[in-house]
């Protein structure tokens, strides 16, 4: 009788034991995929202090730099810069733009953080209010020790005056 009662708790042990390694690789397969797909937002000011990771899925945003869209003629690529006014991030991307794209307005990039020091954007997400400035950026220069307020600012004035410049028949760079 005791042969089959160690027998039994063996077979129950076993379950066991199948049972908490099944639930720790789920675990583990659901956190590597989680971990895959999550992009960080960095600010420029993080991505010029090295805080951003190269060649890894990120976030970025910030202010389109005035005069820096360069569209190439014979390509669907883009090359501008990405500011929060503190640092600026270049930005290289092939693809069509967002309607709202424009030099002086809140744009967010997701893509790569090359060695080069530029981001390769597989996307670009734009606002269409120039005193947007996206969340995270607001908070990055917040944690910096930077107020918000004094770069929507800025970025209003950029606004302002290419809007005086377009009223004037001057060519924009970005259209």
């Amino acid at each position: 009788m005791t042969l089959s009662l160690t027998a039994k708790r063996k077979q129950k042990l076993y379950v066991i034991l199948g049972l908490v390694a099944l639930a720790a690789v789920a675990v583990g397969l659901t956190l590597y995929a989680l971990r895959a797909n999550i992009n960080l937002f960095f600010s420029p000011v993080q991505i010029a202090a090295g805080d951003a990771p190269y060649e890894r899925q990120i976030r970025a945003g910030g202010m389109v730099r005035e005069g820096t869209v360069v569209r190439n003629p014979d390509s669907l690529d883009v090359e501008f810069t990405v500011t929060d006014y503190v640092e600026d991030v270049r930005v290289h991307y092939s693809g069509i733009l967002p309607d709202l794209f424009r030099e002086g307005q809140g744009v967010v990039v997701v893509g790569q953080l090359q060695q080069g020091g530029y981001i390769k954007a597989d996307q670009v997400l734009a606002r269409h209010d120039e005193n947007y400035m996206p969340p995270e950026v607001a908070q990055a220069l917040i944690d910096a020790g930077y107020k918000p307020e004094d770069f929507q600012q800025k970025a209003a004035e950029v606004a302002e005056r290419l809007g005086a410049e377009e009223g004037n028949g001057a060519a924009s760079s970005s259209y």
